[in-house]
């Protein structure tokens, strides 16, 4: 058995879980914080048969795609003065990173 731990977007989020779920896959959604854009993600975890891996892979792919988003980010005006003033920056938001690890004991009580 494995685990699979998916940190997505929270724009992504719903549409996969829907997606995952309709295909028979339990899910286990968790509400985390992103440390770049101190934006909102979830954590997906995905209990699978090690057959199924590619399987919600293929899944994730398809529904998590990557694109462009304006944020905005501060910047010093000069120097150490603490003096911040917003700044809009072109990142790339959306996607997925995720972590396929083995199970060694699965119990549901």
């Amino acid at each position: 058995m494995k685990l699979i731990i998916t940190i997505v977007q929270d724009d992504d989020a719903a549409d996969l879980l829907e997606e995952l779920t309709d295909k028979g896959f339990r899910v286990t959604k968790l509400a985390t914080t992103g440390g770049f854009l101190r934006s909102g993600n979830t954590t997906l975890m995905i209990g699978v048969e090690k057959d199924k891996v590619d399987d919600v892979l293929a899944v994730i792919e398809e529904v998590c795609r990557t694109r462009e988003q304006v944020v905005t980010s501060p910047s010093p005006v000069a120097g150490s003065t603490g003096v911040y003033i917003p700044y809009p920056v072109e990142v790339e938001v959306g996607g997925a990173t995720i972590f396929v690890v083995d199970v060694d004991k699965f119990l549901k009580i």
